[in-house]
């Protein structure tokens, strides 16, 4: 029923872009161009545990594990050890974030090969990448999914594209230092 249609395949940063041009209200949206090559630096973005607490500050721990099924954390301790980043589902995880402050917040997690979303009651994030070149390309979301944030969001417009380019020059830097 399909033949004759035209498709298109979309890269995931490109999939990531359409999400944040319909995501509600003003997401924080950044792309960037790095340097590094998409085996250095996928690496590093994908490690959600190890790297996210760097990158955004405010949070204090990022957990990540397998999916519970619900409920609690399951008892968990294992801050993040999972095999590869993939849970026995095999691309869907679950993450638990606390803040600075001690607010948690429970993430759905989909991590594959250049493409993470993790999406919360009350927050989308996203991160894509792909090779260009001898460097990557790579991009990153993050929106609020409650009603009424979207004014809050336009509001604050310039400072969310400024949090936009710090995130991207952190991550820079953490590629940067020669971390394995």
């Amino acid at each position: 029923m399909t033949d004759g249609w035209p498709t298109v395949e979309l890269d995931p940063v490109r999939r990531l872009r359409v999400m944040a041009a319909a995501a509600p209200g003003r997401p924080l949206f950044a792309e960037r161009r790095l340097a590094a090559g998409f085996d250095a630096v996928w690496p590093v973005v994908s490690d959600l545990s190890g790297e996210l607490p760097g990158l955004i500050s405010g949070l204090r721990s990022f957990e990540v594990g397998p999916p519970s099924g619900g409920g609690d954390d399951g008892g968990r301790d294992d801050g993040g050890g999972v095999d590869g980043g993939r849970g026995p589902g095999g691309d869907r995880l679950e993450g638990l974030a606390v803040s600075v402050l001690g607010h948690r917040e429970r993430f759905e997690i989909v991590l594959r090969s250049g493409w993470c979303l993790m999406q919360s009651r009350v927050l989308l994030g996203g991160m894509a990448a792909v090779p260009d070149g001898d460097g990557t390309r790579f991009a990153l979301l993050a929106a609020v999914r409650v009603p009424g944030a979207g004014p809050v969001q336009r509001f604050f417009g310039k400072l969310v594209d400024r949090r936009g380019e710090v995130l991207l020059d952190r991550l820079e830097r953490r590629i940067g230092s020669g971390r394995e």
